[in-house]
């Protein structure tokens, strides 16, 4: 009997742990359903991200995870095969990085524009200029306080361009009138209103931005402010970790009528913050 006992005992525990092994594949399958997006801070902190991600999982029962760093640091971290997507806003840098191989196809999927901000006693008198580089050559001769992000960003990569086209090389002043902050968006505003200096940046992230105190728009409007975003799927040729189905399942569905239409509505106090501008893909 007791030899008896002990094999139904045997049989019950490998049916208990065969059952266990059944349950656990479908349960491991769902817990690998997600995708990592290196992506910029401008999408994050601008609330871009709060709005439409759980529209995307709702319908298609994928979880996006955001890394939100500068776009160079983000392309960076997707050479490494750190993601599957990248979501960033430097077209040059973007080509080449679909040009060099790491990206299988570039994207454009919205837009918005960079402004001026700064103190409402505008110390440096360019508040309404239509010029932005002439801004912040005004901005320099004045020697006034200006917080840049300095962080490789798209952001510092478009204001670099701006102080090139106005003739000035800011990082001579590093330290005195010109503050690197190193920093994300949101931080480097922060930074701008404590010290009372001027700083470019996105539009979306202004308007997000709940610690404004004084601070104003000074300059908008220039074409050269203008700021597209692209989407890119890692390669997969590249990094075989690549989950390039639901990676191409996120770009087809933010570039399609669902995504473009969720980018367009979402508003702060009745302001659009980005303008959804795909292309049908072909």
């Amino acid at each position: 009997m007791a030899g008896a006992f002990g094999r139904r005992d045997v049989l019950k525990l490998a049916l208990a742990a065969y059952a266990t092994l059944a349950l656990a594949v479908p349960v491991s399958r769902a817990a690998d359903n997600f995708i990592i997006v290196q992506s910029t801070t401008s999408t994050q902190n601008s609330g871009l991200f709060e709005h439409i991600l759980p529209l995307f999982t709702k319908k298609t029962g994928i979880e996006v995870r955001v890394v939100a760093v500068g776009t160079g640091q983000a392309l960076k971290n997707a050479q490494k095969g750190d993601g599957d997507v990248v979501l960033v806003h430097s077209q040059p840098d973007e080509e080449k990085f679909v040009a060099d191989g790491w990206g299988v196809k570039r994207y454009p999927v919205m837009y918005n524009d960079f402004i001026i901000v700064g103190p409402a006693t505008d110390p440096a008198k360019i508040a309404g200029m239509k010029q932005a580089p002439e801004a912040l050559k005004k901005i320099a001769e004045a020697q006034t306080p200006f917080a840049s992000r300095a962080d490789d960003s798209g952001t510092h990569k478009a204001e670099l361009k701006l102080w090139h086209e106005a003739g000035v090389d800011p990082k001579t002043s590093s330290g005195s009138w010109y503050l690197e902050t190193g920093s994300g968006m949101g931080a480097t505003l922060n930074i701008a209103v404590g010290k009372q200096a001027y700083a470019l940046t996105d539009r979306g992230t202004w308007l997000a931005f709940a610690n404004k105190g004084d601070f104003k728009v000074m300059v908008e409007g220039d074409n050269k402010l203008f700021n597209q975003y692209g989407v890119i799927l890692v390669n997969p040729a590249k990094h075989p970790n690549v989950k390039a189905e639901q990676g191409q399942a996120f770009i087809d569905w933010l570039t399609g009528p669902e995504g473009q239409a969720a980018i367009a509505n979402y508003k702060i106090d009745g302001q659009q913050l980005f303008f959804p501008n795909a292309r049908p893909q072909s």
